[in-house]
């Protein structure tokens, strides 16, 4: 056997052990705000309408759940200035904001690419390292991302903010790489310490 198929095995072996007694290799941070994003998706059966998602590449993480799903990839579409000739119903830019350098020129044209009834969802980190792809320009609590959505065109009463973090989840990710959810780590919420922050918002 070889040595590429004796690391493809043991991997294999780790991943059906970590199933069995119920790890979850998520990441930690990330854990509420892709609840929050399935629940919205399914409610309504949401996730069946025709969606888009702005993606950093390596992050097409709705694409499973939504079969009417189609992404651009930024920084190549770049969501500052660029916009599709198309609106959709619900147009996703997960783990995207923080890269761009004109956030409310791409919180305009997310507007504009969004259908009329439509909605978009937005996800940022907050309390989180400086992680540049290809830059990393930004961080908002809550109000601050609704605020986003508000100056791009989303009336307030259409915009629901929320964040999801804790004191050991912040310091779990100083200094140190992406960590998974686990077995056992924390998920109450503390206000203060909000390490993931995400909206909702409504066209008309």
């Amino acid at each position: 056997m070889t040595t590429t198929s004796l690391a493809a095995l043991k991997n294999q072996s780790k991943r059906t052990v970590k199933q069995l007694i119920g790890y979850d290799s998520r990441n930690w941070l990330r854990i509420r705000q892709i609840e929050a994003f399935t629940t919205f998706l399914t409610a309504a059966n949401r996730k069946s309408r025709d969606v888009i998602e702005i993606s950093p590449g390596w992050n097409r993480y709705w694409k499973a759940m939504c079969p009417n799903y189609r992404s651009v990839d930024f920084p190549d579409f770049d969501i500052c200035k660029d916009r599709t000739d198309e609106q959709y119903s619900i147009v996703i830019a997960d783990q995207v904001l923080e890269h761009v350098q004109r956030p409310q020129a791409a919180a305009r044209n997310i507007h504009a690419m969004t259908r009329e009834g439509g909605w978009a969802m937005v996800a940022t980190p907050f309390l989180f390292r400086v992680h540049a792809r290809p830059h990393d320009y930004n961080r908002w609590t809550p109000a601050g991302l609704k605020q986003l959505m508000v100056d791009g065109g989303f009336a307030e009463d259409n915009v629901q903010a929320f964040g999801w973090g804790n004191k050991a989840c912040a310091r779990a990710h100083i200094g140190g790489p992406v960590r998974a959810y686990g077995l056992w780590r924390d998920l109450s919420n503390d206000e203060e310490y909000p390490m993931m922050v995400w909206a909702f918002a409504k066209k008309g």
